[in-house]
């Protein structure tokens, strides 16, 4: 077994660095590939990432070079995973860090070792909180998706011939997060600017941004506000939203009052959308892992082999799915 391949396999088992790694070969020659590019995620476990990793694999297949992935749970497994990538001869590393607020820091150990770095999904940022504009980032624009989120709601009530006087609004706020703000912000501008009545817009403040912590958020919302008829509930994600939904069950408002539109089309979106009776869980912003998987690798390869640096900064959006639409989407999406 080569050197490479024997690396490969225990890195996949864990390392004694305590790093989830693994090291992409596409062909048998490629562990003498010119080109070694690293693929860094905070949270290796989470379907998304994993959706990231394998279209970077993709990438490093159809351009012949060497993909090696990391998990970074923490601060020092990442600055130890850049170490581990500059020893395997790493040009450059896409990476979604644990904490923005580590960028200073991989910044100036991408420069020590001669790495090419480029941040994706969440922007690396400075000392003051500034994003590091040196760094090419692609990231997912979460003004944007939010203010999709309150046009399918709006367009929901629509089909469903609502009165907007008699629907509250229930933002199931994690405020904490910038991305969560950014996400129901874009959903009350989307609102508010087509008429909906900023009044009948409730907040539900959570503690955190999971199902639990915002049924309890919602089922208070929902007490101090018995004059609404039908609910829109909107979050930063797909699981405060079902939240939500199931605090509006719990008051026995039905499918055809609440409207609740989630964002990331997760497995908890796609759970709802399975089951044989209507929920109020009406939709979800699918965001597609490809481009930040596929092209920023591309990107990266680029960079590498060309000196062609990769866009200062690029924002993408999605796409609101429906349990009509769902697998049609899906399937274009290589999903």
């Amino acid at each position: 077994m080569s050197a490479a391949k024997n690396y490969s396999r225990r890195a996949c088992l864990g390392t004694g660095l305590g790093l989830g790694l693994g090291l992409a070969l596409p062909t048998a020659q490629a562990s003498t590939a010119p080109v070694r590019i690293g693929f860094l995620v905070k949270q290796a476990e989470e379907p998304w990432f994993q959706d990231e990793w394998r279209y970077a694999g993709e990438a490093a297949a159809e351009k012949g070079f060497a993909l090696i992935r990391i998990g970074v749970p923490g601060g020092e497994k990442t600055l130890d995973a850049i170490a581990t990538l500059a020893a395997l001869r790493a040009q450059g590393f896409v990476i979604c860090a644990p904490d923005v607020k580590l960028g200073t820091a991989i910044e100036r150990t991408a420069r020590r070792y001669g790495i090419k770095v480029m941040s994706v999904d969440d922007r690396l940022v400075d000392g003051l909180g500034h994003p590091i504009e040196a760094i090419p980032h692609m990231g997912i624009s979460a003004y944007e998706i939010g203010r999709q989120v309150g046009r399918g709601l709006l367009d929901a009530a629509q089909a469903g011939g609502w009165s907007l006087a008699e629907v509250g609004a229930m933002r199931i706020a994690f405020d904490e997060l910038p991305t969560a703000r950014e996400r129901t912000r874009g959903a009350v501008d989307a609102l508010v600017e087509a008429g909906f009545p900023a009044a009948q817009i409730v907040d539900a403040p959570s503690s955190k941004s999971d199902t639990e912590n915002a049924f309890n958020a919602a089922t208070i919302a929902l007490t101090k506000n018995p004059r609404f008829k039908r609910w829109f509930v909107f979050a930063m994600n797909d699981e405060m939203v079902l939240g939500g939904v199931r605090a509006a069950e719990g008051r026995g408002l039905r499918a055809d009052a609440v409207a609740g539109i989630g964002i990331g089309g997760s497995q908890t979106a796609l759970n709802e959308f399975a089951r044989p009776d209507l929920t109020g869980f009406a939709g979800t912003v699918l965001i597609s892992p490809r481009r930040h998987g596929y092209e920023t690798s591309i990107d990266m390869y680029r960079w590498i082999t060309t000196g062609e640096a990769p866009p200062p900064l690029t924002l993408t959006t999605g796409i609101v799915v429906t349990r009509a639409n769902l697998a049609e989407v899906r399937r274009k999406l290589g999903l």
